[in-house]
């Protein structure tokens, strides 16, 4: 069978749980994308959902052509989602949006335009302005830029998240590292490829609740720390040095005192250096456990997601009923998200 030629750009937006958001999204981003007068593919990678995201996404596909559907077998996160997306994106350019319309889809022209003008591999979109975020995220998130930059070494955006459009070049190049668990906002400035951005207004959420809580936010920092610097290893190194020489110079207190005939009145002492020195240990062994269960996972070679579907490669199926599961009846898959039986 001859498969058709790429399409100029590919969208790919993840998405877990936005049944709410979803048809907001659709109407705003199709007039978007069908003014640029090119081809293009939308690829909604379903992460799972356990509300009628599927069903509404197999609903938008039977009138929206361009709009590919692939659904993973569980919920993997949205950086393995973005991941399954980016893989199987075919365009020329390929820009990553969120589906919650924070991110304005009318920039992706922008960034397109931009990108071939000046014949760029990468154009991030920027929050020029973030009212639209609580302090305590706007705090928190330069934080994490500030700490990103010291620790990784690369030249990192300020305010720059997943939206951002790439070239097929640049995607070739993600494709290829074995990253086990990829935090793109990190690798797309650590690969180097000549790049610019694009600013805009952060927006309040069009509809729904965040699927980014404080707890996966905290999960991002840890995996974007340990994936790209060995910085905590070096810590628990210069800690254990302080409570080598703290010891020392206890020791030579305890020996003058004794040389001196004063009686070591040391039991409150004792026992905040053996708390002290428990603390330490106990850190090192969690940064030491953290590296290594890293490795673990990357030697174990486990895929991030499963895929159970592609619109581009089985026609539209029935619409799914929304469980506490993903539907159980889709192709067989292979360990490597691949359905089973093709190449």
């Amino acid at each position: 069978m001859v498969r058709e030629s790429p399409p100029l750009l590919s969208v790919v937006i993840p998405m877990f749980n936005e049944a709410e958001v979803l048809p907001l999204l659709v109407r705003r981003l199709r007039p978007v994308l069908d003014g640029i007068g090119e081809s293009y593919e939308v690829v909604a990678v379903d992460d799972g959902s356990q509300d009628t995201t599927a069903a509404q996404l197999i609903g938008a596909a039977r009138t929206w052509p361009q709009l590919r559907i692939v659904r993973l077998r569980r919920n993997s996160g949205h950086q393995a989602a973005l991941t399954a997306g980016l893989h199987r994106s075919r365009g020329e350019y390929v820009a990553s949006i969120d589906a919650d319309l924070q991110d304005p889809p009318e920039k992706i022209i922008e960034m397109l335009a931009k990108a071939r003008a000046e014949e760029l591999d990468i154009v991030y979109g920027v929050r020029a302005d973030r009212a639209a975020d609580t302090v305590f995220k706007r705090r928190t998130a330069g934080l994490y830029y500030a700490v990103m930059r010291r620790l990784a070494g690369v030249h990192l955006p300020a305010n720059a998240g997943d939206f951002r459009l790439l070239s097929r070049a640049t995607v070739d190049v993600l494709k290829q590292l074995p990253e086990h668990q990829p935090v793109y906002r990190l690798l797309v400035p650590w690969i180097g490829f000549p790049s610019g951005t694009v600013n805009y207004v952060r927006d309040h959420r069009a509809a729904g609740r965040t699927k980014y809580p404080l707890s996966k936010m905290i999960r991002l920092a840890v995996d974007s720390i340990t994936n790209f610097s060995a910085a905590p290893l070096r810590i628990a190194t210069w800690l254990g040095a302080m409570a080598f020489v703290l010891c020392l110079l206890l020791l030579v207190y305890v020996g003058v005192s004794f040389a001196l005939g004063h009686v070591v009145q040391g039991w409150a002492s004792v026992l905040a250096s053996v708390l002290f020195l428990g603390g330490v240990q106990l850190l090192c062994l969690g940064l030491l456990g953290e590296y290594l269960g890293r490795l673990y996972a990357a030697v174990q070679g486990r895929p991030a997601y499963f895929v159970a579907y592609d619109s581009a490669d089985e026609p539209l199926p029935a619409a799914p009923t929304p469980s506490s599961e993903p539907v159980r009846n889709d192709p067989p898959v292979s360990w490597f998200g691949q359905p089973a039986g093709r190449p």
